[in-house]
């Protein structure tokens, strides 16, 4: 009878440990469980991020720069508002040109306001021609974008459009006042301006297409032989008095405006390849 109370005893001890243990199995088992789905989150967070791919990056283009955008909506303002005041003067300025009135120069007659607006649409020429080179670098040398910061190349263009037409009225100024009187250099100087100021007006449109709407560039080529027509008339009008001198007209024609048109473009591209190296 005593043997047997023991062994009840010993086997409800044994069922009690084996419940401990069970229960501190499961115990057990939940921590891991837990600690299972916990690595599980992460890896199916780790292989959420992994999932993607890398995007492609947006190229660079004019017709997305705000800059330039703000750059052309200033111009149009500028030259609305030369036009509207000095409407007269340069209606007057035309007809100087075609007519060939022998008068004196814009600077003895025109008035402090008119000059201003004059300057104005002179910068607003060089502005639109450092526009234009700007996008036609921008399509054949795409690595020059990627490397230099647009707003420098834009600079560099406009200052090297407005270094071109000072050194050229610099040179207009001591080869007319050297070979000729000091009158009918002052016309032709005259005649110059009105070409660059009337250039302004020409360019805008063009570089408004050209910018957003991907024009081609005949039509620059086109503005430019137009305006070289126009010069090469008004030098006939001005220095032409014997045919025997026609050969020497041509030939100096081409040496102050051919030549530094494509000095200019070579120079952008000298200018281009520094700034490949140096960045």
């Amino acid at each position: 009878m005593t043997i047997d109370t023991l062994s009840f005893q010993r086997t409800t001890d044994t069922l009690s440990l084996f419940q401990q243990g069970q229960l501190g199995g499961s115990s057990q088992s939940t921590i891991k469980a837990d600690s299972d789905s916990l690595q599980l989150a992460q890896i199916h967070s780790a292989q959420e991020v992994i999932s993607g791919f890398e995007g492609t990056p947006i190229p660079y283009s004019p017709r997305t720069d705000d800059a330039i955008a703000l750059t052309l909506l200033a111009c149009f303002f500028l030259s609305s508002i030369a036009l509207a005041r000095g409407k007269k003067f340069l209606s007057q300025q035309v007809k100087d040109f075609v007519l060939h009135r022998e008068r004196t120069s814009i600077f003895d007659s025109s008035t402090a306001a008119d000059m201003r607006y004059l300057l104005v649409l002179v910068v607003q020429t060089c502005v639109l021609s450092g526009i234009t080179f700007f996008n036609y670098f921008h399509d054949t040398s795409p690595a020059l974008m990627n490397s230099v910061s647009p707003l420098l190349l834009l600079g560099i263009y406009v200052g090297s459009c407005l270094a071109y037409f000072l050194l050229k009225w610099l040179l207009y100024m001591f080869i007319g006042w050297t070979f000729f009187d000091k009158n009918r250099t002052n016309i032709w100087l005259e005649s110059y301006s009105t070409l660059i100021y009337y250039a302004g007006f020409a360019l805008f449109p063009f570089v408004l297409f050209l910018v957003y709407f991907d024009l081609s560039l005949t039509n620059l080529l086109i503005i430019l032989i137009f305006a070289k027509i126009l010069m090469f008339y008004k030098w006939i009008k001005l220095f032409f008095h014997q045919f025997s001198g026609l050969f020497l007209l041509i030939l100096y024609f081409c040496a102050l405006e051919i030549v530094p048109c494509l000095l200019l473009y070579q120079g952008m591209i000298q200018i281009n390849n520094i700034l490949l190296i140096k960045f």
